[in-house]
């Protein structure tokens, strides 16, 4: 028989992840219980899997894998969900500093009446505009500039915030 992995899963607007705490023990392969957990019609179903570990320069360590196994930097919305569990369970102070592949984030949790994270807030770091580092195909910025598509109009700004 294999090894119990004790998983919480967690949504953030939208963003749903598996998240598994290796601040004791490790996960072997990652990329393969990502896919495997990831699967929606025959595993728990998510957008990923996330690891939270120890840190060095930081209150903890959020390790992302998407769906397909792959690495990801960052996610706003799983960093979130990161800032809950931590706080949830006594792991950090409010505010709190989580390592990322893309840096060191900080974030501020909001409490319910019975002292539990209701909300988190994150610096996410500056946007960008410019169409060539988001990508798009513009040179120049797009804000508030109307796209068509059939017989539908909206009003649309590009952006990225690197993830």
């Amino acid at each position: 028989m294999g090894a119990v992995i004790r998983m919480t899963k967690m949504h953030g607007i939208g963003n749903d992840y598996v998240y598994v705490d290796c601040r004791e023990h490790d996960l072997s392969d990652p990329p393969h219980v990502a896919r495997a957990v990831s699967r929606r019609h025959h595993g728990i179903g998510a957008d990923g899997l996330i690891l939270v570990r120890p840190s060095a320069d930081a209150d903890c360590r959020m390790e992302m894998y998407n769906a397909d196994g792959s690495r990801g930097e960052m996610c706003g919305n799983g960093i979130r969900c990161v800032a809950k569990y931590v706080y949830d369970r006594g792991l950090t102070h409010n505010p709190m500093r989580i390592d990322t592949d893309d840096g060191v984030r900080t974030l501020t949790v909001t409490l319910d009446a019975a002292g539990r994270v209701s909300s988190a807030t994150v610096d996410m770091g500056v946007p960008v505009l410019e169409g060539p580092r988001i990508p798009i195909a513009s040179e120049g910025r797009v804000i508030d500039q109307p796209l068509e598509v059939g017989s539908i109009s909206w009003q649309i700004t590009c952006v990225s915030m690197g993830n």
